[in-house]
């Protein structure tokens, strides 16, 4: 969920409800939070260094919007995290292929 957080924020820093938003339409609907849940969540973040907020003033009516984005710490975080997915990925992809020469086919056969 940090990633996918983090890769939003990296793309455009943002208030929370956007990023609820954001990772609704990102995980095709899987992850859905709470309200509390992704204040939580960012307030745990930002005190682990990978965001930074500022208050945002609204203009005319609405009220005032605590804007988030990923601080260098956070990006770097991001960058190693995807190296580590891309890198399973990788091997998941390897294992799969194997399962379809090996299995899948052969069992077709039968």
């Amino acid at each position: 969920m940090q990633f996918l957080i983090l890769r939003i924020l990296y793309e455009t820093p943002t208030y929370g409800y956007k990023i609820m938003e954001a990772l609704e339409e990102r995980s095709f609907g899987g992850y859905r939070l709470e309200t509390g849940s992704i204040y939580t969540l960012l307030r745990r973040m930002e005190h682990a260094g990978l965001l930074e907020s500022e208050w945002e003033h609204a203009e005319a009516s609405g009220p005032d919007r605590r804007i988030y984005k990923v601080t260098k710490r956070g990006a770097e975080a991001l960058r190693s995290g995807l190296e580590t997915i891309s890198k399973r990925k990788t091997l998941m992809d390897d294992l799969a292929r194997f399962y379809r020469e090996n299995f899948a086919e052969k069992g077709k056969r039968r």
